[in-house]
């Protein structure tokens, strides 16, 4: 049983941010200073990605745990309302599934980080985009 009233509940919500949230801050941060210049929040895109590096076709999706479905098959339910959120995990992981194939069939390369991953080790993400961009930069050249 939810312990906040039906307005508390729906305050609370309603603060919860889809953007410039502290994981993704501290990625964008970390990336700016590793010299790699991006686009944050592009509504052109499908799904509206959190950072585009344009330069290389690259998008990076910071993905909360909870709203992602992080571990969702083997993470005990939510406490309450458990069809609701179940059902809503499901559809969000279904959309970012949808969204990864419309980006790839537009050519571009997606990468996703765990919000809980960046804040663990915000160094291994940005190595990982480091490595897409090199990556980019070889296929570029090599198709050139």
């Amino acid at each position: 049983m939810d312990d906040l009233t039906k307005e508390q509940r729906h305050r609370n919500m309603q603060h919860i941010c889809g953007k410039d949230t502290k994981p993704e801050l501290m990625l964008r941060k970390a990336l700016w200073h590793a010299g790699i210049r991006y686009r944050k929040n592009v509504k052109t895109l499908p799904g509206k990605p959190d950072i585009v590096i344009t330069r290389y076709k690259i998008i990076v999706f910071v993905d909360g745990d909870f709203w992602h479905g992080k571990d969702f098959n083997s993470k005990k339910p939510v406490a309450t309302n458990h069809a609701y959120w179940d059902a809503k995990i499901k559809k969000n992981i279904e959309r970012d599934q949808e969204v990864n194939r419309q980006l790839h069939g537009d050519g571009w390369l997606v990468l996703r980080f765990w919000e809980s991953e960046i804040k663990k080790d915000i160094d291994s993400c940005v190595k990982a985009v480091l490595e897409a961009i090199n990556e980019q930069r070889y296929f570029d050249y090599d198709g050139a």
